[in-house]
């Protein structure tokens, strides 16, 4: 449980400004709509580069857990987002993939810095699910980038480290398990 104490952060302040440590299992993640650019059948992968790109790295890492504070194994986290100018790919899977948690509920996230969508502060959207359990759908944001009546400081991704070209942040799930 103590591994798990330092792992479990909420968002607060600037981007790269470190967040309270605060233990966050018991109340399941907060539920948001998927949105209309939700795909099914993405392809299996944690690293969503596409060639030709200059946007900013995004990295996020994270744990699923249950309410109990226990991680998840083999859990479904399929991600999608807008590309870096601000667009979805319908036709295809760019910016689209999942992945399963590892034995001790960990996944992590290579893509690029979502560029904002119109009316929207950047996010990511997400299902998460454990096995044979109900998809927890949610979306993630950034530090201060309340621009939209969706944003919820309890979704903000803790970014640990940013520059010019490389963010990195994480956030943790908490699911029914």
């Amino acid at each position: 449980r103590s591994v798990l104490i330092g792992a479990l952060a909420a968002a607060s302040g600037a981007w790269g400004q470190a967040a309270p440590l605060t233990l966050s299992c018991g109340k399941p993640t907060e539920r948001q709509t998927a949105g209309p650019y939700f795909k099914p059948n993405s392809p299996r992968r944690a690293a969503m580069m596409e060639s030709g790109s200059n946007a900013a790295l995004l990295v996020v890492t994270g744990l699923v857990l249950s309410t109990e504070c226990k991680p998840v194994a083999n859990a479904l986290v399929d991600f999608w987002h807008a590309d870096e100018f601000g667009e979805y790919d319908n036709k295809g899977f760019r910016y689209r993939g999942h992945q399963f948690t590892d034995v001790q509920g960990r996944w992590r996230l290579e893509t690029v810095l979502p560029a904002e969508y119109p009316g929207r502060a950047r996010h990511l959207h997400v299902n998460v699910q454990a096995p044979g359990k109900s998809i927890l759908t949610t979306q993630l944001y950034f530090p201060g980038d309340r621009r939209d009546g969706l944003y919820r400081d309890s979704l903000v991704i803790r970014v640990d480290k940013k520059d010019d070209r490389r963010i990195e942040g994480s956030f943790n799930f908490v699911v029914e398990a």
